[in-house]
């Protein structure tokens, strides 16, 4: 069963909270559980990590790599900007990643139009609220040639 670590950054643990204007109404738990229920549904082990620390977030994908997962789901969130050792952790992993975002950042203030991690993922998905997760786990799953 191909394996899929979905990991989100600082600050994800308050969704539906945090400015809802920006980020959506729907919370952290529930973008899981619509994930975890479309990955049931086509045959893929998902796994579900956050964390508002950024070593924990680089132990985690250091984690994936040793566990041979097959993809890696990523909101680095703020770190998108500033972490070159999230950026670095990645690139070690060897793991394919997608980087997502519940906004668009190039639609954001200029300080977020840059990513540290763009350049080694293989997509980006931004701008679609919740639904970019679910995106990128669509995008994951037609990698495998599973049925949805």
């Amino acid at each position: 069963m191909p394996s899929v670590v979905v990991i989100h950054g600082p600050n994800l643990d308050l969704l539906g909270r945090r400015e809802p204007e920006i980020y959506g109404r729907t919370s952290l738990q529930e973008i899981n559980a619509q994930l975890a229920r479309f990955a049931e549904d086509c045959g893929v082990a998902l796994s579900f990590f956050q964390s508002n620390a950024e070593h924990e977030l680089i132990a985690r994908v250091h984690e994936a790599g040793h566990e041979a997962a097959d993809w890696i789901i990523i909101n680095p969130a703020g770190l998108t900007h500033t972490s070159v050792v999230l950026r670095d952790a990645l690139a070690a992993a060897g793991v394919p990643f997608i980087e997502v975002h519940l906004s668009n950042p190039e639609r954001r203030e200029s300080f977020r139009h840059h990513s540290y991690l763009a350049d080694l993922a293989e997509g980006r998905i931004s701008g679609f609220g919740a639904d970019s997760y679910l995106l990128a786990l669509q995008a994951v799953i037609n990698r495998f040639d599973l049925k949805t």
